[in-house]
């Protein structure tokens, strides 16, 4: 059995408990949170979970050999350094942090320690995108030079338009909380560095909102390849999604939409999109098999670096109304 504890008793680290206790191997050991209610009510869900306040227990334990991170995100940085610390692998929620510097020390702490870290960019391994990548690997596009993604959803927050996620001190900004999705899609499918980010944003449906809901970033990589991303959560229903991928390059395009998911499509309809579904379960899976050593990362850190600091740019750019020219200690 690989032993693995969970930080964080909010939705997201529900969705994490569930997945981690449908893999076979995997025994998780506890639930961390804050409030000892909520984390005692994720535990249940997998048998044998302990609940509990108290973080340094689970460091201290040297059976539980990796933390799963998905609390708050400013507190992806200390729960990660100190389970680093601890000898542990880890798992992290995205974003990773807040900021550069802040995944630098995440990073020390646990690759530069001889353990392993993974940051959870879902969407490389919801089935369509792992397709788009895989064609793109083996030729089908030649020199990528152009990606497009439009992501329109119904998806509202925890607490609605007043959950923390619109706190900027506590997400980093629209971009960097929703927009790394975005970035790091266009980071791995064009397999270049961003150098120069244009964000700007709009309100669809409330204009007395503290933060937009739709977005558009365009960010130019260091060999003049150019991706254009829009975000929204302006449909009607929280379940509905459409999504549209386009990659061309020298050779050819390749391209992906949500509206070819041979399901029925109706506002609020519960039916998984078969290009989405099983995303979270493969992801964790994928990080058990990091951790026993089984296999290659398909989420490697330098990428995620490259794009949080493409996503730190685009809030700069909200803030300045003008385009940020990424440093070369940003990127490198």
């Amino acid at each position: 059995m690989t032993r693995v504890a969970i930080a964080g008793s909010g939705v997201i680290a529900g969705d994490h408990v569930r997945a981690l206790a449908a893999l076979p191997g995997v025994e998780i050991a506890y639930v961390h949170g804050s409030d000892l209610g909520r984390a005692e009510r994720l535990a249940a869900l997998a048998p044998g979970a302990v609940a509990t306040v108290d973080f340094t227990r689970i460091l201290a334990d040297p059976t539980v050999v990796a933390v799963d991170v998905c609390n708050a995100t400013p507190a992806h940085a200390p729960f990660t350094i100190a389970a680093g610390a601890a000898g542990k692998h880890v798992h992290v929620e995205k974003p990773a942090a807040l900021t550069l510097a802040d995944f630098d020390r995440m990073v020390a702490a646990t690759e530069g320690a001889g353990t392993t870290l993974m940051v959870g960019q879902t969407v490389r391994f919801q089935p369509a995108v792992a397709a788009l990548a895989a064609a793109i690997a083996d030729g089908a596009v030649g020199q990528p030079r152009l990606a497009h993604v439009s992501w329109y959803t119904g998806y509202v927050w925890p607490g609605g338009w007043r959950g923390w996620q619109l706190d900027r001190t506590r997400s980093g900004g629209h971009p960097v909380h929703n927009g790394t999705h975005l970035l790091d899609v266009a980071v791995w499918l064009l397999g270049r560095r961003p150098a120069r980010v244009f964000a700007r944003s709009f309100p669809s449906f409330a204009a007395g909102m503290p933060v937009h809901d739709s977005f558009q970033l365009i960010v130019r990589f260091d060999d003049d390849s150019l991706a254009t991303l829009e975000i929204s959560y302006s449909l009607a229903q929280p379940r509905d999604m459409f999504r549209r991928i386009v990659v061309a390059g020298t050779e050819g395009t390749v391209t992906h939409s949500t509206d070819d998911d041979p399901v029925l499509h109706a506002a609020g309809a519960a039916t998984p999109l078969p290009s989405v579904e099983g995303a979270m379960g493969r992801q964790l899976a994928h990080w058990i098999d990091l951790v026993q050593g089984r296999a290659e990362p398909v989420v490697r850190t330098g990428q995620v670096r490259a794009a949080l600091a493409a996503a730190l740019a685009a809030q700069r750019s909200l803030d300045t109304g003008r385009p940020i020219d990424l440093r070369e200690e940003e990127i490198a």
